[in-house]
């Protein structure tokens, strides 16, 4: 059966319009699989999402066939008039279902009740099925009460489920966000409308009162017995008699624990007890002096029950069955006061004049309470590895952030720039070595040696810096204790072992002498006469060159060229050997000043002079005198600014 075209504008162009509430447009499925079997669908949504009515009865057709009823006799009977429609929140307006219950409260920090009974009542509201959870508000109780739980839909479990009245009754038990209730009655109108309903309801049950609200209500009989103690006159009589104890309290087992002094003051006016602490300079702790405040301390008590928990300290005058009192402090023995063991080393002299009087006790010796300096550990110093100098590396033995060694800084000022040189000679067993020569430089600012080797030209030998700038040990000398060599330790012919190389002094500079000279104190006997008798034979040669006549053939272009020499030394690092002079005037037995070439090449060639230097010819050239013979004042004088 087709249902009848519905009609509308017809399909042409300017009638239609889009229906902006479709966005479907794909096709309906039709093929399926259902158990594992492909089956064909007829399509009950065409393209668009637009109903399809093929082979479909309307709903008008199906009313008719609902209400038709077989012929009879009599025809046709007439169709019943559909019932009017009433919806649920019309239906079952303010009619709520309300159920009797309670829920019970655990009290973890109490002595004197463990649970609580908390009264509630349950409301179920059925034109929505909604419930809310109210409490009797009770005056002075000290709990926030009235409405538990607001109105909602409850969930009854974990699937999604809310809770329906046909899950109510009479003597069940109901949990709601984690609270069990139980139900223990309901009024007449939820009883009558639940055996409407056909809901057989359990049989009531009486509702139970919370203990310890029952327990305040009855009246207490109270039993005082007048005492005989008569604490007015205790307090006239001890007023401002404060026994006073020294004390130590040993937390050393604790992390982070220690030793800490303590003062105990007992109050002999009302047996009260006060700890106060005693602070230190620089302890690093906190401005409290009173650790314990003044109060009844208890020395026994009753012990609790196993729910409380000690840590609360809660602790009534019922529950205590003994104070401390002044025969429970004594010289040498340990008191617990509150947890904490308190040892008591000593007193002061009111105290002790007290407990003499009052309970005949004289022995108060004093607890010595410092302890022995533990035995110090000698700290190992591993091997110096050699690199850094040996102070500086030291320093990461003795902290994980090294610092650098203190410097001697008024020593650094007066010394500054201050330099002792020495011509030195290397002690080796291969002869190519035997012709080197170096120049150990002392500073005197920094302690430290340089070796300096200036270079020969066709030595094979490449000459610069030997030792850059270090403090030399000794041979012998440790390193926890190592010696290292002083301006002293340098003279003439002296042997100085520089890390596993032997140089030997041959001569020293002017001013290491002018040195020794102005610091005789610093150096011994030995070493100041054998430099004096070393520099003895350059002074009677500088005196024998003063009294040799000068000649007029010394020009102004001599002097010129002499400078221009000692530039060239001084480039070259060459130095000349200090007994140049004295060898020149030994050979010059006459005393002319002048000696024959022969003579002249000779003592130059002993001194290592490069006469194959084109300058060093030109000089030759112009100290020439004559054909055979030289003037050699005049070839020496560009050696003066050279001399070591």
């Amino acid at each position: 059966m087709s249902s009848q075209p519905v009609q509308g504008l017809p399909i042409l162009p300017g009638s239609t319009f889009r229906d902006p509430t479709k966005t479907a447009f794909h096709r309906s499925q039709t093929l399926s699989y259902k158990n594992g079997f492909a089956f064909k669908q007829t399509p009950t949504v065409g393209i668009g999402g637009t109903r399809l009515y093929v082979n479909q009865l309307s709903q008008a057709e199906l009313d008719e066939l609902s209400n038709k009823r077989p012929t009879l006799t009599y025809g046709q009977p007439k169709q019943a008039p559909p019932s009017d429609f009433i919806p649920a929140h019309v239906a079952f307006d303010k009619k709520v279902l309300k159920f009797d219950g309670y829920f019970q409260e655990d009290v973890p920090i109490s002595t004197e009740e463990h649970f609580r009974i908390r009264q509630v009542g349950i409301y179920y509201y059925l034109e929505d099925d909604s419930m809310s959870v109210m409490e009797p508000i009770v005056e002075n109780s000290g709990m926030p009460q009235g409405k538990l739980i607001k109105r909602q839909r409850l969930p009854k479990n974990d699937c999604g489920d809310h809770y329906h009245w046909k899950d109510l009754n009479r003597g069940i038990n109901i949990t709601i966000y984690g609270k069990t209730f139980r139900i223990v009655d309901c009024d007449a109108f939820t009883e009558t409308f639940l055996q409407s309903q056909g809901i057989e309801l359990n049989p009531p049950e009486k509702m139970i009162f919370d203990p310890y609200t029952e327990l305040r209500n009855m009246p207490l009989r109270m039993y005082v017995t007048p005492s005989d103690f008569d604490q007015l006159k205790q307090f006239l009589t001890f007023d401002r008699m404060v026994l006073r104890f020294y004390a130590i309290w040993d937390d050393t087992v604790n992390m982070f624990g220690e030793n800490r002094c303590f003062i105990i003051h007992y109050y002999l006016a009302d047996d009260t007890v006060e700890v106060r602490e005693v602070h230190e300079r620089n302890d690093g702790r906190d401005p409290f002096p009173v650790l314990i405040r003044r109060q009844r301390l208890p020395k026994r008590i009753v012990e609790n029950k196993g729910t409380f928990p000690s840590c609360v300290l809660e602790i009534s005058d019922q529950e205590v069955l003994e104070w401390f009192t002044s025969k429970d402090f004594a010289v040498g023995k340990s008191t617990t006061l509150l947890g904490r063991s308190f040892f008591i080393y000593n007193c002061d002299e009111f105290t002790r004049q007290y407990y003499q009087d009052k309970f005949g006790i004289t022995d108060f010796q004093p607890v010595n309470i410092k302890k022995q300096p533990p035995e110090e550990i000698k700290q190992i110093i591993p091997p110096y590895n050699g690199y850094g100098f040996l102070e500086d590396s030291l320093q990461n033995c003795f902290s994980l952030i090294p610092q650098p060694p203190r410097k001697n800084i008024i020593k650094m000022l007066e010394n500054d720039r201050k330099v002792l040189r020495y011509a030195v000679r290397l002690e080796s067993p291969r002869p190519e070595d035997e012709k080197r020569q170096f120049i150990l430089s002392y500073c005197l600012a920094t302690d430290m040696i340089s070796i300096y080797e200036p270079p020969v030209r066709n030595s094979g030998i490449i000459g610069g810096k030997f030792l850059g700038k270090t403090r030399v040990p000794k041979p012998g000398s440790s390193t926890e204790n190592p010696v290292y060599y002083e301006p002293s330790d340098f003279t003439v012919g002296a042997m100085v072992e520089v890390f596993s190389h032997r140089f030997i002094i041959v001569d020293v500079d002017e001013y290491v002498m002018n040195y020794i000279e102005h610091n005789l104190e610093s150096f011994p006997a030995s070493v100041v006469e054998s430099m004096r008798n070393h520099f003895a034979p350059r002074k009677a040669a500088k005196e024998a060159l003063k009294k040799i006549p000068s000649h007029e053939s010394y020009t102004q272009e001599l002097d010129a060229f002499i400078k221009q020499i000692q530039e060239h030394m001084r480039r070259h690092n060459y130095l000349p050997d200090s007994n140049m002079h004295a060898a020149f005037l030994e050979q010059d037995k006459k005393g002319s000043g002048l000696l024959n070439k022969e003579e002249f090449f000779a003592l130059c060639d002993h001194f290592k002079v490069p006469i194959d230097d084109p300058i060093f010819q030109q000089l030759i050239k112009l100290c020439s005198h004559g054909e055979d013979q030289i003037n050699y004042p005049s070839f020496l004088k560009a050696f003066q600014c050279q001399l070591p």
